[in-house]
C-alpha cells in the first residue's frame, strides 16, 4: 500500500497549469502571464495566482515551456569578478529582479582576463535569453567576435556605444567631481586620488572627474594619482605610499570604498588622525562604509537598484519586436554621502 507521503508527492507532480487556473478562477493565459512576470494581470490577481500555485506546489515545466516559447527563461551575467561587496550587491539586485519575473540567473566572471571573458560568453550562448555584460574587455571588437547579433545584451558601465547593445552607466565622472568639490570646500588642497585597474571604464571616468575638478580649482599641477586594483590591500599600500611623499596630502580620495578602507588602516597604523590630519573618501557606499571608524564619506551608487534596472532593460529587449527602436543609453545618478572621515560629524547626502 503506498505511503501517504508518496501519494502526496505524486499529487504534487501531477499538478498542471490548468489546476492552478481552475483554483484561482482565471484563464490559463492569466496564470502564465502572472508566473512569468508579464503585464496584463492586476496585482491582486497575480497575488492570488501565486498563492494558489504555492499552495498546490505547482512547478512550471520549463522544458515544455522552452519548446513552445523558444526561450530558456534564463538570463546570463558576465562580471569582472564575483568577490567583494559591490559585486554581491549587484548580483543581489539582478537576482531579485529576475526571480520576480520567474527567470533564472546564470553568473560568470572573467577575473580581469579577456580570454576567460570570451570563453564565458560563448559558453552561455544557447543557454540564456539575454546577457548582462560588465567587463573591462567589452570593446566593440570583443563583443562582435564573442556575441551573436540576435542575442539581446545590456552593457553595464561600458565605453562602447552601439545600436546593437543597450547601455546603462553610473555617472562616475559627476560623482568624482562632486567629491573633489566637497573636499575643496573643507579646505583640502593636496588631494591624492587612488585609482583602480587602468582598463576599467569606471576608474577612467572617476579619474577624469578628479583631474578636471582639481584643474578648475587651479590645483591641476598638484593632482596626484596612485595605482590600486580595487582591493583593500592595494588601498593600504597606496595609503603608505601617500605618507612617504615629500609633501603629505591633506585628503585621499579612493576610486572605491574597499581601497579607502584599506587606506584608513594604513593611516591608523602610522598614527595619522582622520580627518584632522588627512581626510579620506571613497566611492560606491558599500554597506561596510558606514561602520568603519571613522564612518566613510563616499559617493553613493545604488548598486542593487543598478542591477535591477539593467535586468528590467534586458527583459524589455527580449520581449520587444524585431523592428523595435534601439534602447537609449541610461545614466544612473550618484549621491554624495558626507560622514566623519572628511570632517563632518553629521551624515548628509546630496546628488552628485
Amino acid at each position: 500500500m503506498p505511503s501517504a507521503a508518496g501519494e502526496r508527492a505524486r499529487r504534487h507532480v501531477s499538478v498542471t497549469i490548468k489546476d492552478v487556473a481552475r483554483m484561482a478562477n482565471v484563464s490559463v493565459a492569466s496564470v502564465s502571464r502572472a508566473l512569468n512576470g508579464h503585464t496584463g494581470v492586476t496585482a491582486e490577481t497575480q497575488k492570488r495566482i501565486r498563492e494558489v500555485a504555492t499552495r498546490l506546489r505547482y512547478v512550471p515545466h520549463n522544458a515544455a515551456r522552452s519548446l513552445i516559447t523558444r526561450r530558456t527563461q534564463t538570463i546570463g551575467a558576465l562580471l569582472p569578478d564575483l568577490h567583494g561587496a559591490f559585486f554581491s550587491e549587484l548580483i543581489r539586485g539582478i537576482d531579485l529582479a529576475a526571480r520576480a519575473r520567474g527567470l533564472y540567473l546564470l553568473v560568470s566572471s572573467s577575473h580581469g582576463d579577456a580570454t576567460e571573458a570570451a570563453i564565458a560568453l560563448r559558453a552561455m550562448q544557447g543557454r540564456v535569453d539575454g546577457l548582462l555584460v560588465m567587463s573591462p574587455h567589452a570593446d566593440r571588437v570583443f563583443l562582435d567576435e564573442s556575441l551573436p547579433i540576435v542575442l539581446p545584451t545590456v552593457l553595464i558601465n561600458s565605453h562602447v556605444r552601439s545600436e546593437r547593445h543597450a547601455a546603462i552607466d553610473v555617472d562616475d565622472y559627476g560623482g568624482a567631481r562632486a567629491m573633489v568639490e566637497h573636499l575643496l570646500s573643507q579646505g583640502r588642497r593636496r588631494i591624492v586620488f587612488i585609482a583602480g585597474p587602468e582598463v576599467n571604464h569606471d576608474v577612467q571616468e572617476r579619474c577624469r572627474g578628479y583631474r578636471e575638478a582639481m584643474t578648475e580649482a587651479g590645483l591641476g599641477e598638484y593632482a596626484t594619482v596612485l595605482s590600486g586594483d580595487f582591493t583593500e590591500e592595494s588601498g593600504y599600500h597606496a595609503g603608505k605610499q601617500a605618507l612617504e611623499a615629500a609633501v603629505r596630502p591633506d585628503a585621499i580620495f579612493a576610486a572605491n570604498d574597499m581601497m579607502a578602507i584599506g587606506c584608513l588602516s594604513a593611516l591608523a597604523e602610522a598614527g595619522i588622525r582622520v580627518p584632522d590630519d588627512i581626510a579620506v573618501a571613497g566611492f560606491d557606499d558599500i554597506p561596510m562604509a558606514r561602520y568603519v571608524s571613522p564612518p566613510l564619506t563616499t559617493v553613493r551608487v545604488r548598486i542593487a537598484e543598478l542591477g535591477e534596472a539593467a535586468l528590467e532593460r534586458l527583459v524589455r529587449m527580449i520581449d520587444a519586436d524585431e523592428d523595435s527602436p534601439p534602447e537609449p543609453r541610461i545614466v544612473v545618478g550618484t549621491e554624495l554621502v558626507v560622514r566623519a572621515s572628511t570632517g563632518s560629524r553629521d551624515a548628509s547626502t546630496r546628488k552628485g
